[in-house]
């Protein structure tokens, strides 16, 4: 459980720094920070998924509480708008936890109501509850008003008042139904509230702070279509459902019991493990999505969508560590699906158009899941009847070449680029100037391809496929003698980054971290050494891997500004969690798995208990800031921070790393 009191709730500066998240399982999820002020066009307490999981739009921004005591108003909430932050209801908060979902203790005049919230898995649906606690004084003359404010826009967007709304509210017993736009889904707040009131107005002048940071649109008007009375001194409790469907308020008490019970088994699944491994475990549960009949990987809250190489790198952490072999079965049987020219998606787009195809990695990451899920659960069977032709057609494609010069060299090394696209994970661009173009051979792709290449010949030989094994292991044996020649820096002591044509990027990245870390790997011990010395003493920061070093004339060791500034230095200094996996797997393999450097391991994961209680409460931030103090940037909750943390902790800390089971060859 994570909690905060009354200091850390009265800081108005601390509090909007800590940002609650619940999700539901389809993309869809609710946000603000602890004191209910919303910070970000993103923030909601109903953030739908209309096409899971994307399509997300902000229906129900917020509920503007107020707390009647014998005729005396007092409001609960707080929004930021120019100059000012009205109300001031963050002065009557007494308590923030996350137990297991966020709730809000309130106490004033000696009244204490405590207000929860969560989403109900699988459905567009946020339950908001409020309850009387036992105080000294007899709150018979107290009342509790709710008025909703809506927003009805994609989640990029943000509100203007206007005419084209339609103000009415459908009103039935204990439901309350609102259609303010053609063509968006409705919202059905279900309620016991004692009263109803639709006498709607605009809230104009909204202000979110974070996107005037980065910025962005920062402004916002809301509108409120009715008002919801509670006379809470009677009953202690009012319960409000906000859903694109239609609920049954009496269900909360169900409801409620259902979801803790789903999160607790989450937890379970790690049971024995360690405090912070559960905890990540009940972080990783809030990215895994439904698509289809299958499931998914949302890369990041608030923004992102499902990605191709997020989802294949945090999948071994996500779903594996985690003791849920299924979801990543799922998933890799989603992504089989959208393969094209032997290419797997690397973004798909919110609006639902067609995946877009413009990666390198992402395809090589899914042979490593496959290896991963074959290590966990010894089903090479289900690779066999599921997996394995596909497999075997990206290898082809890639072999004969596909989209974007991705190809074999005559070298056996795999070459990609074209001119304007960035391909790898350092993607980033500023308007037509990718910052970090990487074309050529880029050292981790020649890792993926070599490792994508032994787990093949394993597989091959095991489904009794001798000439696919053969071919395989020709190809790998091929790159590994280029690779030696081509990408040891001598007078570094360890990889290039890139290599393109005659030239040789020297620039000392975490990239080649990469190289070590894969299990299958084209390094002999001692240069694999001296990587992870290099990597270390250049990169290493108590929240992971730096993207560049900071001698290089590129480097900037702050994230902020606006969208160009940011992007410009996305992959030029900034340090990224995720990479903090591959860096103690590395480590630990050269020191050969020892005791010290499992130990090692761990104080380097330390760090994140601490952070877990800040930013994205629960949750691992997505990049921090290059130099001291590694301020948390970027997403609250990233995907594949937590899944490799989540597996480096579980395999690399614990030893609870499975031995590779034995494939069922049908061949010698």
């Amino acid at each position: 459980m994570i909690s905060f009191g009354p200091e850390e709730c009265g800081d108005l500066g601390a509090a909007l720094g800590r940002e609650w998240l619940e999700t539901n399982g389809l993309g869809g999820f609710a946000s603000s920070t602890i004191i209910g002020l919303n910070t970000r066009r993103y923030h909601g307490l109903l953030v739908a998924a209309t096409r899971p999981p994307v399509g997300r739009l902000v229906l129900l921004s917020k509920l503007e509480e107020t707390l009647v005591i014998d005729r005396r108003r007092h409001d609960l909430s707080a929004n930021e708008y120019p100059g000012v932050i009205h109300p001031e209801g963050y002065r009557y908060l007494t308590s923030f936890r996350l137990d297991p979902f966020p709730v809000f203790t309130f106490e004033v005049e000696g009244v204490a109501v405590e207000k929860s919230v969560f989403m109900i898995h699988g459905e567009n649906s946020t339950v908001i509850q409020y309850e009387l606690q036992a105080t000294g004084r007899g709150p018979a003359r107290c009342s509790l008003e709710v008025r909703p404010l809506i927003a009805f826009r994609d989640y990029h967007a943000t509100t203007r008042e206007n005419s084209a709304l339609d103000p009415r509210v459908g009103a039935s017993p204990r439901l309350a139904t609102l259609r303010p736009y053609a063509g968006l889904p409705a919202l059905h707040l279900a309620h016991d509230a004692d009263g109803l009131e639709a006498a709607g107005y605009w809230y104009r002048h909204f202000e979110y702070r974070e996107e005037r940071a980065r910025g962005l649109d920062f402004a916002e008007d809301l509108f409120s279509p009715c008002v919801l009375s509670f006379d809470l001194g009677r009953r202690g409790r009012a319960n409000v459902i906000a859903s694109t469907e239609r609920r049954e308020v009496g269900r909360v008490a169900e409801y409620r019991r259902t979801e803790r019970a789903r999160r607790q088994a989450v937890v379970d699944a790690r049971q024995g493990a360690g405090e912070l491994i559960g905890m990540l475990a009940a972080a990783a549960d809030q990215f895994v999505v439904a698509r289809g009949e299958q499931q998914s990987v949302i890369a990041g809250y608030h923004w992102f969508g499902d990605w191709g190489r997020d989802t294949m790198i945090a999948l071994p952490g996500l779903a594996l560590a985690a003791g849920r072999p299924e979801v990543a079965k799922s998933i890799l049987l989603a992504f089989a699906r959208h393969v094209d020219r032997g290419m797997l998606p690397n973004r798909f787009p919110d609006a639902g158009e067609e995946p877009e195809y413009n990666t390198v990695d992402a395809t090589l990451w899914y042979f490593e899941a496959v290896r991963a899920l074959l290590q966990y659960t010894g089903d090479d069977q289900f690779i066999r009847a599921h997996l394995y032709p596909v497999l075997t057609e990206i290898i082809s494609w890639h072999e004969r070449g596909t989209r974007y010069g991705i190809r074999v060299d005559e070298d056996g090394l795999l070459a990609a680029g074209e001119a304007g696209v960035q391909l790898t994970w350092m993607d980033a661009r500023v308007g037509d100037r990718v910052v970090t173009p990487r074309s050529g051979k880029a050292v981790e792709i020649q890792a993926l391809w070599y490792n994508a290449l032994r787990v093949m010949e394993s597989l091959a030989r095991a489904f009794g496929d001798r000439d696919g094994a053969e071919r395989y292991g020709g190809l790998a044996a091929r790159a590994e003698r280029s690779f030696g020649e081509a990408f040891w820096n001598e007078a570094a002591g360890c990889l290039f980054d890139v290599i393109d044509g005659e030239a040789r990027d020297g620039a000392i990245r975490p990239n080649q971290i990469i190289a070590v870390s894969l299990a299958h790997t084209m390094l002999p011990p001692e240069r694999a050494r001296q990587v992870v010395e290099v990597v270390a003493r250049e990169l290493l920061t108590p929240y992971g891997l730096r993207s560049l070093a900071p001698g290089d004339a590129q480097y900037c060791g702050r994230y902020e500004g606006d969208a160009r500034a940011r992007d410009a230095v996305y992959h030029q200094g900034a340090v990224w969690a995720w990479l903090l996996g591959p860096f103690i797997t590395a480590y630990v393999k050269v020191h050969e798995g020892s005791g010290a450097s499992r130990e090692q391991a761990r104080r380097w994961l330390e760090p994140f208990r601490a952070h877990l209680g800040e930013a994205g409460l629960g949750q691992v931030s997505e990049i921090f800031d290059g130099d001291a103090p590694h301020h948390p940037r970027g997403c609250i909750a990233q995907a594949w921070s937590v899944g490799e943390l989540l597996r480096a902790a579980t395999e690399d800390v614990l030893g609870l790393k499975p031995k590779s089971a034995p494939l069922r060859a049908d061949c010698d």
